[in-house]
């Protein structure tokens, strides 16, 4: 049977995501003259934390209610929680323990993060959404307008060797997952370690069978049994590289094939454009180990049957047609299923809901054959005392290791089907924030207190030219005492941008969580098509929007 969908989940979070804005990168105040700001904001603070872009930088001294801590490893991986630390319209006060957890508060103005008593520190969760503005007469987009000697609003990201924005390198890490094989069709095949317990097994039990009907053989049926183990899971590679031919004829990746303990999985990432592309990529794996098991019957008309050869080819004709039988079952996670899923989708228009009828049938399909299996093999086994109890015993064993396989598999597709619905949903314009340029040198108490000024809640460092160079790191900003700032310049704090930290404006969905998954980071310097900075996407924010997308009911 095959897969489809890659790996790595973000994150979990409490973060509404994003909307879009038309200018999310702000330009740096005037250091020299006074800088209008809101109730509660001071000087010499960092920028907000995630949350909703466009909106001004959180303020004051934390609440004692709420903690600052927030995620600083960058993939979109593994869940998290996710607190923010709220403002307070009084003027700044040294940093408190952090205490508890709360939901996001309304949004205020700019807010100091706290450090932690350790010493180190996490950078805050996003707060709620603000209510628009208008430009001119809100005091944090004055920068805007302003004759200032500031950096440009709109800097050009390009650099030499990067190949335009938006573009994260295209080779990406290894899938791993077992003993490397080989690369047909230029697809990793890998054998997992449960592989050999299988192949133990299958040698054991198909040796005591040739005992029964080549006796003469004494130690060496082993051999064979191991020779017909090895030969059982090259057809089961064959039928898995019909379906990775299949996707990739239908422009379809295919991250990896891997033997397992009961089978083979092609992990198809992406789905197939039309029900009937479905249909056919399902339906090419049943259909070979069909060809193969007739291949093997004709191979063996003209063997003598109580030979090593007759046997060899008996038995691989059965197990052939048996894999064929069993993937045809119409439920997820078996090729059966994926055709009934087509089936529904061509019929209903909706993916979705082929999804939901196959994994239920999938799931009747499980408790089938955890109850009917043992009873099934009961009925056809023999009838000696001594044989009756192991049998029963190895029946109802095998019954429910392939009950929990297909129950397990059956949930998996609905959740992977409820993810690709929702993925649309993260776009990487939406949840960009506000930049402001910088200079290396600059202090990064002026630095914050330019972003805090402009509405601003991420630092790009830029070059003479106005070239972005590299982004300071949320993380470290809070890891730095106020009274240190004055004296701590922000090229220190900065993360030097490389190839794969450049993500378009435009990207969204799978191809947004693909990009982040090849380059992980704790940010990403967002660009326009033309080249300009949008601003920057921290991963937290991915990952929270992505959870909150989750919990909505398809």
């Amino acid at each position: 049977m095959d897969v489809s969908g890659g790996s790595g989940q973000p994150r979990s979070g409490n973060d509404e995501p994003a909307e879009p804005r038309a200018h999310p990168t702000a330009p740096a105040a005037d250091p020299t003259g006074p800088a209008e700001r809101g109730p509660g904001e001071t000087s010499g603070q960092p920028p907000a934390t995630p949350g909703e872009p466009g909106r001004a930088a959180p303020t004051g001294k934390p609440d004692p209610d709420t903690d600052g801590e927030s995620d600083t490893d960058a993939r979109p991986k593994p869940p998290s929680d996710s607190r923010h630390a709220p403002d307070d319209p009084s003027a700044p006060s040294a940093p408190t323990e952090p205490s508890g957890t709360t939901e996001p508060s309304a949004p205020h103005g700019p807010a100091e993060p706290r450090e932690p008593a350790s010493g180190t520190s996490e950078p805050s969760a996003p707060q709620g959404p603000a209510e628009p503005r208008e430009p001119a007469a809100d005091p944090r987009h004055a920068a805007h307008h302003a004759g200032t000697d500031a950096p440009r609003h709109r800097t050009e990201a390009h650099t030499e060797g990067t190949g335009g924005p938006g573009r994260p390198p295209q080779r990406r890490p290894e899938p791993g997952g077992g003993l490397l094989m080989g690369r047909p069709f230029g697809v990793p095949v890998y054998v997992a370690p449960s592989w050999f317990l299988v192949a133990v097994l299958i040698t054991w039990v198909f040796g005591g069978q040739l005992d029964r009907v080549l006796p003469e053989l004494g130690a060496a049926r082993y051999l064979v049994s191991l020779f017909f183990a090895i030969a059982f899971y090259a057809s089961v590679l064959v039928h898995e590289l019909a379906h990775t031919v299949a996707a990739l004829r239908f422009k379809l990746p295919v991250r990896r094939i891997q033997l397992q303990f009961f089978g083979g999985v092609s992990e198809i990432e992406k789905e197939a454009e039309t029900p009937g592309r479905e249909f056919v990529l399902a339906f090419v794996g049943p259909l070979l180990s069909l060809v193969l098991s007739g291949v093997f019957y004709a191979a063996l008309l003209p063997v003598e049957p109580d030979s090593v050869p007759g046997v060899l080819l008996a038995g691989l004709m059965v197990s052939n047609l048996i894999v064929a039988a069993f993937n045809l079952l119409p439920g997820l996670p078996l090729d059966g299923g994926r055709m009934l899923r087509a089936v529904v989708w061509k019929l209903t228009g909706k993916p979705m809901s082929g999804t939901i009828a196959a994994a239920w049938v999938g799931r009747a399909l499980a408790i089938a054959v955890l109850i009917g299996l043992p009873l099934l093999t009961q009925s056809l086994g023999s009838d000696a005392a001594d044989d009756v109890g192991m049998d029963t015993v190895m029946d109802a064993l095998l019954a429910a290791i392939l009950a929990a396989i297909i129950w397990i598999g059956a949930g998996n597709s609905l959740r992977m089907a409820r993810l690709r619905e929702h993925l649309p949903e993260l776009r990487a314009r939406a949840l960009t924030r506000r930049a402001v340029p910088v200079q290396a040198d600059t202090p990064l108490s002026e630095a914050l207190r330019r972003a805090n000024a402009s509405g601003a809640r991420a630092l790009v460092v830029v070059d003479a030219d106005g070239t972005p160079a590299s982004l300071v790191r949320e993380a470290a900003i809070v890891g730095v005492p106020e009274h240190r700032r004055p004296w701590v310049p922000v090229s220190t704090l900065a993360q030097d941008l490389t190839d794969g930290m450049r993500v378009s404006a435009e990207l969204s969905g799978e191809e947004l969580l693909d990009a982040l998954r090849a380059n992980p980071a704790t940010e990403y310097l967002v660009v326009e098509e033309t080249g300009e900075i949008y601003g920057v996407l921290s991963a937290a924010d991915v990952e929270r929007a992505f959870v909150k997308a989750m919990a909505r009911p398809s």
